[in-house]
């Protein structure tokens, strides 16, 4: 239902987008495969493949709404192969890709299932890039809210810190995580709702009321939300989480059900005198 509407609401996607993609110059790689997972409409591809033009670009998302409006952006998509996938269940033969690039994709996956799969696609060494959103995104919506009602209405968030431990639970090594706090402003209340539903980002959470918001609830929820500046704007806060891990360039013992450590005799090298 969004993705005839992203593009025109997907202010924050781009701007990590953009961000995302200087962090890379920071990095010596030079990888064969890069996949963008939840590609979305292909905000990122662009910048991708200016960076990469040797490498294979595969733009993966599990909507194929959204893949068509990709298509549909420049030339360039002649070089990205579409894949319509799960970031859960990644299409994707073990050890093939040597760049994952996610932005704003994990906070609408289960965590620990889809690092996992990162872990499982990625090659020795191959670097995961994500961004995802922390626990203060959309504060303000949420805090309103509260005053109107006592149902959940806003999306939950994982912290910066409880993703670092999933990356390593997952076998991702040498995870770096940072967060900055961006704002968006609007000057009315139902245009920020209206932004938060066309990028796909409502309310998902158990338990979320199923009937519609009427008037004088709205006309509360304003009532009740912070304004800024001397034009009395709405703020929205995005609580920007930013990550990176890489792939075990070793082989790491896994244990059976009986607690004993296997190793391949492939693993095994000769001892160092």
């Amino acid at each position: 239902k969004s993705a005839g509407c992203y593009d025109g609401a997907a202010v924050l996607q781009r701007e990590i987008a953009e961000r995302m993609l200087e962090r890379l110059e920071l990095v010596r790689l030079e990888p064969a495969v890069v996949v963008d997972v939840g590609c979305g409409t292909g905000v990122a591809l662009p910048g991708l493949l200016r960076r990469y033009p040797r490498a294979r670009l595969l733009a993966l998302d599990l909507v194929p709404a959204m893949l068509s409006r990709a298509r549909h952006r420049r030339h360039w998509w002649r070089r990205a192969s579409p894949v319509c996938g799960d970031a859960e269940a990644l299409p994707l033969a073990d050890g093939s890709c040597d760049l994952l690039f996610s932005n704003l994709a994990l906070p609408w996956c289960d965590l620990e299932s889809s690092l996992k799969e990162f872990r499982r696609v990625l090659k020795p060494g191959g670097l995961l890039l994500f961004s995802t959103l922390g626990p203060d995104t959309l504060h303000e919506l949420r805090e309103s809210w509260r005053r109107v009602d006592d149902r959940v209405h806003v999306n939950a968030f994982f912290d910066m810190h409880d993703i670092g431990d999933a990356l390593l639970r997952n076998g991702l090594v040498e995870p770096v995580m940072d967060t900055e706090r961006l704002t968006l402003t609007f000057r009315r209340l139902e245009d920020l709702l209206r932004d938060v539903r066309n990028v796909g980002a409502g309310n998902a959470t158990v338990g979320r009321p199923r009937g519609l918001t009427g008037k004088e609830r709205l006309q509360a929820l304003a009532h009740h939300y912070p304004r800024c500046g001397e034009e009395g704007l709405l703020p929205v806060t995005a609580e920007v989480v930013y990550g990176h891990a890489w792939g075990p360039t070793r082989v790491v013992p896994e244990k059976s059900r009986l607690g004993v450590a296997t190793v391949p005799v492939s693993a095994i090298g000769r001892r160092q005198t």
